[in-house]
């Protein structure tokens, strides 16, 4: 297989040399100088997030036909963030700043115009306060800092983009999203009238604005614009933070206008159907179901025709219905074994060219383009390119049964060569909590832990998403409970199947993870020697209120209606909020434990790791702390990152590991 590096003089050595075992922690923590690549509509052209040579992330073109690349995008004080192709001649994007914490973050992403060959450069947002002027037809009001691109790239064949204008109070909590048609050559923009407060958008087959969801209080609506009246109408009203009534949650427009929706109405887990518009119900009969999972993705759209189904069940694939597709995908597979190869064309194509996404649980995300008339690859980059696949372990889903019976899903990576049996194990435990943990990919942390010889377990406990409405709804209000029960009923199959040993396994997570690590070390101190908590809640009552010094990003609505149904009700719940509290409990906290918090972190902010210190220390003399100032919910410098992780392994090699 011949393979030719795209944008080798924009990028430094596509090629890491060999790297010693195991790989330093820059290898998974630093930034990558490549970071991802998007064919134009037409497939001529490819764009592609670069940097390099110590340089911030710039947009870099390449004209495939010719290999020719040009750098159309880059600042010397901050970096590229999102884009898309506005046309075939156009690329939006906005910037992002990934040299500082969100402490000292002072500028909005802005939005900004350039044409493929990097001329007619022109910004048509502000990011706050700051201006870039290029040339005399600037001197004009540009939109506002809260402007942002949909995910939707829209039609893509003319000036003209959808963007939103975001409402946000100073505690960066979103009120509301409402809708402007931009023109991307003159930088004029109109609002798009509608009822309701709006929380999001969904363009259909002609780029137009078809469906908005509202939220007013607790009520949510998903509205419909007919194409033949332009008036709104209501698909479904249901309650905006449980869910409750929400029959369906639309996905896309297919090319002939119809609406395909995700819905598990009459059944555990959700599926893909194609709605019935004239109506206003479900068919009897879905698309695409995914067994074992509820159903996520996306349409795969090109020439007017609904080619596939790009899905995620326990890893990333697709589902073609086009037979032209399944024979190509069936040879870039066999030219490419060993890896997902995710096969994504143009959308307008007018040249032979497929852009394909590699990966494995050990290989990162790896970006090539191929042509189908030559049968040749180029690689355009990768993530992580550092990463050498021989040095990585395997990663794979595995079930289990809770003490109530309840089966949970779980994910085990296990270290790269050697022993598989009576490991050390990291319980990693996942943030959230209503999320899903996990998929069948290259994951950074599990990855480094099992690099340095540990078992790394991530638990699918109750309440976590994407396995069906019975695993979620088994966690509602169950915080500390039944969920700290599924966790620590991991560990122990884990010993049981042998991966384990059971005198050594410590919990460690973020977020709603690292509550779970706390309650783990209170509830089941003969299961874990040790705690790692980063960024973790450490009462439910300081989430409802932290005092007036320390702000939250949690809105008074997800207090009001959320939290009381999923968590616990202040008033109602308020013996069992006591009970399943790490503060009011951290005097039965003895093990091990490594605290590290964000000084400026607005989700969980500081003072929930600051009383949790000052609480566990009073009797336990192995407390670590750490504290980045500048960092907010999770670490964005690379330095505290790989500081962190550093932190991590001397920790763990200290109390569980093997000298």
């Amino acid at each position: 297989m011949v393979v030719r590096t795209l944008i080798a003089s924009l990028l430094l050595a596509a090629g890491a040399q060999a790297l010693a075992a195991p790989p330093p922690l820059s290898a998974f923590f630093d930034n990558s100088p490549f970071n991802g690549a998007m064919l134009s509509p037409d497939g001529r052209y490819l764009a592609a997030f670069i940097g390099a040579n110590d340089k911030r992330d710039g947009l870099a073109v390449v004209e495939l036909d010719t290999l020719k690349a040009t750098m159309v995008a880059q600042f010397s004080d901050t970096d590229i963030g999102q884009a898309q192709w506005v046309n075939n001649q156009r690329l939006m994007f906005s910037t992002t700043d990934k040299a500082s914490g969100q402490r000292d973050m002072r500028y909005g992403p802005g939005l900004f115009v350039v044409e493929r060959d990097g001329k007619r450069f022109r910004q048509l947002a502000m990011r706050r306060n700051a201006f870039i002027r290029n040339g005399s037809d600037d001197n004009r009001e540009m939109l506002p800092w809260h402007t942002f691109m949909l995910d939707e790239p829209g039609a893509q064949d003319s000036d003209y983009v959808y963007v939103t204008d975001a409402s946000i109070t100073k505690a960066g909590t979103l009120v509301a999203l409402d809708l402007l048609r931009l023109n991307t050559s003159n930088g004029t923009a109109l609002p798009v009238a509608h009822p309701g407060t709006a929380r999001s958008w969904t363009l259909d087959q002609n780029g137009e604005p078809r469906l908005l969801q509202t939220l007013d209080q607790d009520s949510a609506k998903l509205l419909y614009r007919d194409p033949a009246s332009s008036e709104w109408r209501t698909l479904n009203s249901y309650q905006g933070y449980t869910g409750e009534g929400q029959n369906f949650t639309p996905l896309a427009f297919g090319p002939d206008g119809a609406l395909y929706v995700i819905s598990s109405q009459g059944r555990d887990r959700s599926a893909l159907y194609r709605y019935d518009l004239e109506h206003n119900k479900l068919p009897p009969q879905h698309v695409l179901e995914l067994d074992g999972f509820d159903f996520r993705g996306k349409l795969i759209i090109s020439k007017g025709r609904l080619l596939g189904v790009r899905v995620h069940a326990d890893a990333t694939g697709t589902e073609w219905f086009d037979p032209a597709m399944k024979t190509l995908q069936a040879q870039i597979d066999a030219r490419l074994p060993g890896t997902i190869n995710l096969v994504t064309p143009p959308v307008r194509p007018e040249s032979a060219w497929v852009l394909v996404e590699s990966y494995s649980d050990k290989q990162p995300l790896r970006y090539l383009v191929y042509n189908t008339e030559t049968q040749k690859f180029s690689e355009v980059g990768r993530i992580a390119a550092q990463i050498k696949p021989a040095d990585m372990g395997p990663r794979e889903l595995y079930y289990y049964k809770a003490r109530d019976g309840l089966q949970i899903p779980v994910w085990l990576t296990l270290p790269p060569g050697g022993a598989k049996k009576n490991l050390p194990m990291v319980v990693l435990v996942h943030g959230g909590p209503w999320v899903r943990g996990g998929r069948w990919e290259w994951n950074a942390d599990a990855e480094f832990l099992a690099s340095r010889g540990y078992a790394v377990l991530e638990p699918e406990f109750r309440g976590s998403t994407g396995y069906g409405k019975q695993l979620f709804r088994a966690g509602w209000k169950q915080w500390g409970l039944k969920m700290q029960d599924d966790i620590a009923d991991g560990a122990r199959w884990a010993v049981a199947q042998g991966y384990a040993d059971a005198g050594r396994i410590c919990i460690a997570g973020a977020s709603y993870g690292g509550y779970a690590t706390l309650m783990g070390l209170i509830r089941d101190p003969d299961l874990y020697k040790c705690g790692i908590n980063w960024v973790g809640v450490s009462d439910i009552n300081l989430m409802y209120d932290g005092g007036w010094f320390y702000s939250s990003d949690l809105s008074n609505e997800w207090k009001r209606y959320g939290m009381p149904a999923l968590i616990g009700d202040q008033v109602k719940d308020a013996e069992q909020l006591k009970a399943t509290s790490p503060l009011l409990q951290a005097s039965r906290i003895k093990q091990p434990l490594l605290l590290a918090y964000g000084g400026a972190d607005r989700r969980v902010p500081i003072n929930h790791g600051l009383k949790l210190y000052d609480a566990v220390k009073a009797g336990n003399p192995n407390v670590e702390w750490i504290e980045y100032s500048e960092e907010g919910h999770g670490w964005h410098l690379p330095k505290n990152r790989i500081d962190f992780w550093g932190r991590v392994e001397r920790f763990l090699d200290k109390n569980i590991g093997t000298p």
